[in-house]
């Protein structure tokens, strides 16, 4: 087999709080659309827990104003790559459309990243309960219970309504990550012994990607600023606990800049 068909495991470092923050939205959303999709009780209580966990990380920073800050830096680093013969004008022209859509919903959405859910009383009630273990039991929340014992489209239709003044902020993140890993700089190299380093000399990156085969089972612990990267690859060993990895590993790496 060779190493373009190995089944490479995507590992992901940002560089900064907003990256990372995106990073955790952008897992939270992958996982509610899951959930939501489902039919089960279970299933919409696990996508409810999700839109809390949504609520409370789009609670500690102004997501908005973020987003169209990042939107708006994109969009001028594209429109500068305008009339150039290197570039595909039909494809730049389709993703100034979709950052200037994305500019306008955002914009359009009042307030705050979640706000219709704090302003819930009934889904703020269950959200203070689900942070006890076990603490949306019937005996605790019973109109919550009768929530979960309604037909699946009924709560289908409510996740949907809950969900639904969120997807502006997950359609800009979507294409400020996209856009943030199209532009990334790839290269291959080997860990000696399962340990890497590389000079960053001061240049400002935001993200850093690193791809593994999976049969390799090996496990980058990554620690990295401005001026140098340090790659530490692990292995599980039988209670999971990592372990160093004192072997040549062959990875992939990506830097993703500002």
């Amino acid at each position: 087999m060779t190493e373009s068909e190995q089944e490479l495991i995507l590992y992901e470092y940002p560089f900064n709080e907003r990256v990372r923050t995106l990073l955790r939205l952008e897992d939270l959303f992958d996982k509610l659309q899951f959930f939501c999709a489902q039919s089960h009780p279970y299933c919409h209580h696990t996508a409810l827990l999700t839109i809390f966990e949504i609520v409370e990380v789009t609670s500690r920073s102004d997501l908005k104003g973020e987003l169209l800050q990042e939107l708006e830096r994109h969009k001028q680093s594209l429109v500068g790559l305008r009339n150039n013969p290197q570039v595909a004008q039909d494809a730049l022209q389709q993703v100034l459309g979709e950052i200037d859509a994305a500019q306008g919903a955002l914009n359009a959405s009042p307030g705050k990243a979640g706000q219709h859910l704090r302003d819930n009383e009934w889904l703020m009630s269950v959200r203070s309960r689900s942070i006890i273990p076990g603490g949306t039991c019937e005996f605790d929340l019973p109109s919550y219970h009768a929530w979960l014992t309604r037909g699946t489209e009924a709560r289908a239709e409510d996740l949907r309504v809950w969900v639904q003044p969120l997807v502006p902020f997950h359609s800009a993140l979507a294409i400020v990550l996209h856009l943030l890993r199209e532009g990334a700089h790839h290269s291959r190299h080997t860990a000696a012994m399962g340990s890497f380093q590389q000079m960053l000399q001061g240049k400002s990156h935001a993200l850093l990607q690193v791809r593994v085969a999976q049969e390799l089972e090996a496990i980058p612990e990554i620690s990295a600023n401005k001026y140098m990267l340090w790659i530490r690859f692990t292995r599980n060993d039988r209670d999971l606990k990592p372990r160093p990895l004192e072997r040549d590993v062959d990875f992939e790496l990506a830097l993703c800049s500002l």
